[in-house]
C-alpha cells in the first residue's frame, strides 16, 4: 500500500470518528440541558414504580461520562489527521514557518492511536447506553419494580447497542493487525 492511499486511508477514518462522536457530542449535551422528569407522571401511574434521586444522580453522570469519553475520542482522532496532514506537506499556510515540522508518522504510533480514539468512542456509547437506561426508568418506572414498558424499552437497548460496540471493537481490532 502506498504512503498516499495509507494516510488518505487513515484521514477517512479518523473524519468518521469525528462525525459520528460530533452528533453523539450533540445528543448528550441536549440531554444534560432536558429535564426528563414528568412533573405529571403521566406515564407512570403506579407509586411504587417511582424513580429515586439516584437514578436521576447517574443519568447526570452516565451524560458527563459519555460527553467526555466523545470529546476524548475526537481530540485524539483530530490530533491524529494534524500528524498525518504535516507529514504529508510542507505547504501549509506558511511554507516557510511549516517546512522544519514536516514530520514522519509511526504508523505504529498512528494505529495505537486510533485504537485509543476508538476505545474513546466505545466508553461514549456505553456510558449513553447506561444514561438511556436512567432515562428510560425515570418516564417510565424503575427495573426494579418490573414495569413492562420499562423492560421493552431498556431490553432491546441492552442488547442491540453492546452487539454494535462488539462489532465496531472486532473491525476495528482487525484493522489494528493489519
Amino acid at each position: 500500500m502506498s504512503s498516499s492511499s495509507f494516510t488518505s486511508l487513515h484521514i477517512t477514518a479518523l473524519d468518521a470518528i469525528v462525525n459520528v462522536n460530533s452528533l453523539f457530542t450533540l445528543a448528550v449535551f441536549i440531554g444534560l440541558t432536558w429535564n426528563p422528569n414528568d412533573p405529571q407522571n403521566s406515564l407512570n401511574s403506579d407509586p411504587a414504580c417511582a424513580p429515586t434521586s439516584a437514578i436521576a444522580e447517574n443519568l447526570i453522570a452516565f451524560h458527563v461520562y459519555s460527553f467526555s469519553s466523545f470529546l476524548f475520542s475526537s481530540l485524539v482522532a483530530l490530533a491524529l489527521k494534524q500528524a498525518i496532514r504535516l507529514s504529508r506537506t510542507t505547504s501549509f499556510h506558511y511554507p516557510a514557518v511549516v517546512e522544519h515540522l514536516v514530520v514522519h508518522v509511526n504508523r505504529t504510533a498512528l494505529r495505537i492511536g486510533m485504537l485509543v480514539s476508538a476505545v474513546g468512542s466505545i466508553f461514549g456509547c456505553s456510558f449513553l447506553m447506561l444514561a438511556l437506561v436512567n432515562v428510560a426508568q425515570i418516564k417510565l418506572g424503575t427495573l426494579a419494580c418490573g414495569s413492562s414498558h420499562t423492560y421493552a424499552a431498556v431490553v432491546p437497548l441492552l442488547i442491540l447497542v453492546p452487539i454494535a460496540l462488539l462489532i465496531y471493537a472486532s473491525l476495528v481490532l482487525y484493522a489494528f493487525t493489519r
